[in-house]
């Protein structure tokens, strides 16, 4: 049974990006704002390149009403993979699930435009088979809150750990001295904008301790 304990380990983990599509914001999303949505999901995606985590991308029925992916996040990650399918949970798709087994990952960091489907259903799906799953809720939206706490719910009963976008950011780097802080820090100044601050500082700490 996996460590319900164990921190994420940017080496055993990997980023699924789950039906972040044009459409689906317009008409799919209501308990949260479309543009803090996307940023958050965007920020995950960039903090995925600074940790060097592979990255899977999936849409559901992308030539329907639910249309492309956001161009800022196929702009972001031209080399993922995008898995287009029909099925409505991800991880009933045969090539979606043998991307992710390719990775060679343990710990599935997850987000999905709605948080009671795209995101939901797969997460279960990879938490009944061994995996360590991070359900984002704030880079996923839903109808409404009720429906947003029904997802959290059964999600947390299935053994998903229930996290943000801030709270993976900040557990992949761990620890400021590590190489990856500075462009952590930049991340924050970017979609997180009350960061700047510090990020200033640290900026400032830094060349002082170049200087000497």
């Amino acid at each position: 049974m996996k460590n319900q304990y164990q921190k994420l380990d940017p080496k055993n983990a990997a980023m699924l990006l789950i039906d972040h599509q044009v459409g689906t914001m317009a008409f799919g999303i209501s308990d949260m704002d479309a543009t803090n949505l996307k940023n958050n999901t965007l920020w995950l995606a960039e903090a995925a390149k600074v940790f060097d985590m592979p990255v899977i991308l999936t849409t559901s029925n992308p030539n329907g009403a639910n249309g492309p992916l956001f161009k800022e996040l196929t702009d972001l990650l031209p080399d993922a993979p995008i898995i287009d399918r029909v099925i409505i949970d991800a991880w009933q798709d045969e090539n979606f699930v043998g991307a992710v087994k390719a990775t060679g990952r343990e710990q599935l960091v997850m987000a999905g435009v709605t948080a009671d489907v795209c995101l939901a259903f797969p997460a279960i799906g990879a938490a009944g088979e061994g995996y360590d799953v991070y359900a984002v809720m704030d880079a996923s939206g839903t109808i409404n809150q009720h429906a947003m706490l029904a997802s959290m719910f059964r999600m947390d009963r299935a053994g998903v750990k229930i996290a943000n976008t801030n709270m993976v950011v900040a557990e992949l780097q761990m620890d400021w001295t590590l190489p990856t802080a500075m462009d952590t820090a930049g991340l924050y100044q970017k979609r997180l904008p009350n960061f700047g601050y510090i990020y200033q500082h640290m900026e400032f700490i830094q060349s002082k301790t170049t200087a000497t």
